[in-house]
């Protein structure tokens, strides 16, 4: 134990007095070096093949969260619990004093965070633990922040997820550089004993460490969430976003290259913009099915566009990445990618997924899969949270350096899109699945959709009471612990100094009554692809019927494939008409009525404030134009000028 203090003390890397302190206090601690080091330790050691992950629980006895197994291509986990098989939004509360928008835990839960820290301290000074340290963001580029883990020993397949999506960090590679700005505690049983069985996760911003108490051991909402969190943080010190969305590099069969940047809430589509189009035994391309009479619509396309995958779910734009150009530069701001696996439901739905998860070359963590020991686990095997009913988060976590392809370096964004989940609509049961194939976005509504954050139909990856909900402002802020005007105005202000940015909006899983996954996603990757940095004609789109969704086209031809008009104006299907779009459309001026007003504070910029009054003003498509242009001829300016425009 004394080694290890005199090596970091050799390192020029100084510890939080608390972390010391409580590393020197503890049973015993190991720490780990590699993600393979935390694969041996998640089934208790180089020879184990299964484990429990048990704890003795006051009041309950001895409690299992979750069953271990080694397989041929890495660690097999799964919960007990089905809730804890996926993530609960409403896991954090935050500790601290400093600016928050956040619920304050002692506002949510009665008494101060100070004593629930020291018998968190307390417990795990009686636990075996795994110490490992880890770089949260992208440590190629020095963007983001050091940190220490610290977790149970037993705990082994958590840890070893985190050490996977946050790069960890050998002791040797540490120098005088590395700073420990950010704390992961994990204790588990205090989901039990505190939180009435509920996932929990306390974010207490001090001085210099951002300190994360996890109290469940589902990595989404503290080493993946968590993490993103503290990233979120120090944008908000340093006016910069860690975006929430997949970013891919798309070369056309011209050899043109367009790269998308896809946003959204849980579920939008980030990791499925990162698939491939699977064709069906005849060559052709489902573009959906109609759920009412099992017709099914397909196109043909002779040749695929090809990609690079750049990020999966979170992306830094630092300050320093960007060239004032007009262009957003992006870069991953993780090492490995939690990618959800529910569309993946039998052999050959995602083969390029399946051949690189099944032997890889080094272990992967599987979450929510069914295996055994020494199998192979396949993604498409979901465990079921009850008889006939399978989990809807199963989850893989692929490190990026193994995914072919994957681009590392910054990459300059051409089309932003932004994605939403939405259910079947029909005339007499509307809703808002009334989104056609894709919609082009003036930059003021692309803002006011990042604002809303819709989380949309049938989410799969988090515990959720239905209907549409929001997000809230950027999509992530589930994850940010400071003030969303802020982030409201650093979103428009991104917007604002990217001018040769095109945006877009896609849905997913339905177009009215129409079945069609993701495919509206893909089809707009490969179109938009082949236009490469060519406008569309003016006749080509109009004013949508729902002024919230931009433009819609009036036609669309992907290589002489033309696509059907009801697939770009839903009212065109008979099964929906006017009657089911308008009442749709209803719907969404309502979400948008309700969750906006709570933008417009003193602090809000002007210009977004005249955004939102016109959007609650019922704004046509034009007045949004108008108030920031679409055109980047007339755009390279500031937010203070379009803020001193009026």
């Amino acid at each position: 134990m004394s080694d290890f203090f005199k090596t970091i003390k050799s390192k020029g890397v100084t510890l939080p007095a608390e972390v010391e302190n409580l590393l020197k206090s503890c049973k015993g601690f190991t720490v780990f070096d590699t993600h393979e080091q935390l694969a041996d330790a998640a089934v208790g050691g180089e020879d184990g093949k299964v484990f429990e992950v048990k704890y003795d629980v006051p009041g309950k006895g001895e409690y299992t969260e979750a069953i271990v197994n080694r397989v041929k291509n890495g660690i097999s986990a799964n919960y007990v619990e089905p809730y804890m098989r996926r993530r609960d939004p409403g896991t954090m509360s935050v500790a601290d004093d400093l600016p928050s928008d956040k619920p304050r835990f002692k506002d949510r839960y009665g008494y101060e965070f100070d004593s629930l820290k020291k018998e968190t301290f307390d417990w795990l000074k009686d636990q075996e633990l795994a110490v490992f340290f880890y770089f949260a963001g992208n440590k190629n580029y020095n963007v983001g922040v050091g940190g220490i883990a610290i977790a149970p020993a037993n705990a082994g397949f958590f840890a070893m997820g985190l050490a996977m999506l946050q790069r960890i960090t050998p002791v040797e590679e540490l120098d005088d550089k590395f700073s420990v700005e950010s704390v992961i505690y994990v204790a588990p049983t205090f989901r039990h004993t505190h939180f009435d069985g509920k996932q929990a996760v306390i974010h207490n911003r001090t001085d210099k460490v951002h300190e994360i108490y996890s109290y469940n051991l589902y990595p989404g909402p503290s080493a993946k969430k968590g993490l993103y969190g503290a990233l979120l943080n120090k944008g908000e010190k340093e006016n910069w976003i860690t975006a929430h969305c997949s970013t891919a590099a798309v070369i056309s069969p011209y050899d043109s290259v367009t790269t998308f940047m896809h946003e959204g809430a849980s579920g939008g589509g980030k990791s499925e913009m990162l698939q491939h189009i699977v064709r069906e035994p005849s060559g052709e391309i489902i573009i959906g099915e109609n759920t009412q009479t099992k017709e099914k619509r397909a196109i043909n396309l002779p040749i695929f566009c090809s990609f690079g995958p750049v990020t999966d779910d979170m992306a830094l734009c630092p300050n320093e990445l960007q060239k004032d150009d007009g262009k957003l530069r992006v870069l991953d701001a993780e090492n490995s990618w939690f990618i959800r696996t529910d569309s993946v439901n039998e052999y050959g739905d995602d083969p390029t997924l399946e051949k690189l998860t099944i032997n890889p070359p080094t272990p992967l963590l599987f979450l929510n899969i069914e295996a055994n020991p020494d199998s192979t686990a396949l993604i498409w095997d979901h465990i079921e949270d009850e008889p006939g009913k399978r989990c809807p988060n199963p989850r893989v976590v692929v490190p990026r350096d193994i995914v072919p392809g994957v681009v590392h370096k910054p990459v300059t964004v051409d089309v932003r899109s932004f994605g939403v989940r939405t259910p079947p609509c029909t005339k007499e049961n509307p809703n808002y699945g009334i989104i056609g194939l894709f919609h082009v976005l003036p930059p003021a509504l692309a803002w006011l959709w990042r604002l809303v954050s819709p989380r949309g139909h049938g989410n799969p990856s988090i515990v959720d009471s239905g209907g549409m909900q929001s997000e809230g402002v950027g999509s992530y802020w589930p994850f940010a612990t400071g003030k969303m005007v802020q982030h409201a105005n650093m979103l428009l202000d991104q917007i604002i100094k990217n001018p040769r940015v095109g945006y877009a909006l896609v849905p997913n899983q339905h177009i009215g009554v129409w079945k069609v996954g993701f495919k509206p996603q893909m089809l707009m990757r490969e179109y938009h692809t082949r236009r490469g940095n060519a406008k569309l004609r003016r006749d080509q789109y109009q004013d949508a019927r729902c002024s919230l969704l931009g433009y819609e086209l009036n036609y669309l031809t992907i290589e002489g494939s033309k696509i059907p008009s009801r697939f770009l104006k839903v009212y065109k299907q008979n099964e929906v008409g006017t009657e089911g779009y308008d009442a749709g459309a209803e719907i969404l001026y309502d979400f948008f009525k309700k969750e906006l007003p709570k933008f417009l504070t003193p602090d809000l910029s002007p210009t977004g404030k005249r955004i939102i009054e016109a959007c609650l003003n019922g704004a046509s498509v034009e007045e949004y134009s108008k108030i920031i242009p679409m055109s980047y001829q007339y755009s390279f300016m500031t937010m203070e000028d379009y803020d001193n425009m009026f």
